[in-house]
């Protein structure tokens, strides 16, 4: 039977929406489910601060009656504006190994954005580059890290016969934080430099204050990383938000805020341990017994996820990136977390990868985002 492409238009479509992977992905190990709670509160555009500045429409692929495939078709203003560009996104994408599915997606997202007037489809998104993001491209043998999506090797294929090409490719880099001999010395060297020469000290991110502190770990984040390919700032709103869903997984040992004497912040690194250890016991459930299991399976992670490390504009020669670097190894002697991934960074970003491979890193996982060019609809 043909594939019928249907907008999700209730409760009971975006429940759908949420669950499919669930069936998709049903025999592979390596996938961990979401949070349906978490999932549902992100795609809910009530909720959700993202959609105080985008729309976005949700789609579903029927056949025979049930759901073989999704997407989402989205419009984000703050970034077309910031990067001045007509970008429309595209994310959430699974499908059956279906070449006919996949294009008529991708048809129904790429419609619903020309409509709009972007002439350009990219993703997937899901729904920024602050989301995750990107499609795994290598490294399907692995489990994913926290916040990081894990694919079936048949949708870079089917994405790719359907006429997207390579926009950027971003990359994980696995790091070994107990094993200090693999380090260029010449990072210890700079890490020293950042307080003894530039009065910059680095500390640990307080729990207690964690609003406030992600607004500082935000100060940075938008500074230096505005200029990065696809990058779009974090409103206040979304930065309440985000700090919600980070309280019950920060720790305070792996995340930091570089300060100058008189108080500027001046560097964040925001690393996580990885929940995905535990999530992919729950079955996106933490209801009825998923608590008890979480509690167990939490004492067991042994790997952290840098997710996000940077140092603003100015600052970015003052040895603080290496201090937060060398306060990672710390962490690693009174933690039980001994390595993790960093990332993702883009392809293009040769300071951080030269970093990465100055400590002894390599490129784990591949993830890249695709763009295809949008006619415009008939008058």
């Amino acid at each position: 039977m043909t594939v019928e492409i249907r907008p999700v238009t209730g409760k009971r479509d975006l429940r759908r929406f949420i669950r499919l992977p669930f069936s998709l992905y049903r025999e592979q190990e390596n996938w961990v489910p979401p949070l349906l709670s978490e999932l549902s509160k992100r795609l809910d555009q009530r909720k959700n601060p993202f959609f105080e500045h985008a729309e976005a429409q949700y789609f579903l692929a029927w056949r025979d009656g049930e759901p073989v495939g999704r997407i989402s078709a989205h419009i984000d203003r703050h970034l077309n504006e910031f990067q001045a560009n007509d970008w429309g996104l595209f994310g959430f994408f699974e499908s059956e190994n279906d070449p006919e599915t996949a294009g008529a997606l991708l048809e129904a997202a790429g419609t619903w954005l020309a409509e709009r007037g972007r002439g350009r489809m990219v993703g997937p998104m899901d729904f920024t580059t602050n989301d995750e993001c990107g499609l795994l491209i290598e490294g399907h043998e692995f489990t994913p890290l926290i916040l990081c999506p894990w694919h079936h090797p048949y949708y870079q294929p089917l994405l790719e016969g359907q006429g997207l090409t390579k926009a950027m490719d971003l990359y994980m880099w696995r790091l070994w934080v107990d094993a200090r001999h693999k380090v260029h010395p010449a990072i210890w060297e700079a890490a020293a430099k950042a307080q003894s020469e530039h009065g910059i000290r680095v500390r640990s991110m307080r729990k207690r204050d964690l609003e406030a502190e992600v607004g500082r770990f935000l100060e940075v984040y938008n500074a230096a990383w505005e200029r990065n390919w696809g990058a779009v700032p974090l409103t206040e709103a979304e930065v309440r938000y985000y700090a919600q869903d980070l309280k019950p997984v920060l720790d305070e040992n792996w995340a930091f805020i570089a300060e100058t004497e008189d108080g500027e912040v001046v560097g964040a690194a925001l690393t996580l341990p990885d929940y995905n250890q535990v999530l992919i016991h729950l079955g996106g459930r933490l209801l009825p017994i998923g608590w008890a299991k979480a509690l167990y399976w939490r004492r067991k992670i042994d790997q952290v996820r840098v997710f996000a490390l940077g140092v603003k504009p100015g600052y970015q020669h003052t040895g603080v990136a290496a201090r937060m670097y060398e306060l990672h190894f710390d962490a690693a002697e009174r933690t039980p977390q001994k390595g993790g991934e960093m990332g993702w960074i883009l392809e293009t970003n040769e300071a951080m990868n030269r970093a990465m491979e100055g400590m002894g890193g390599e490129i784990k996982r591949r993830f890249r985002i695709y763009e295809r060019e949008l006619s415009a609809p008939p008058a």
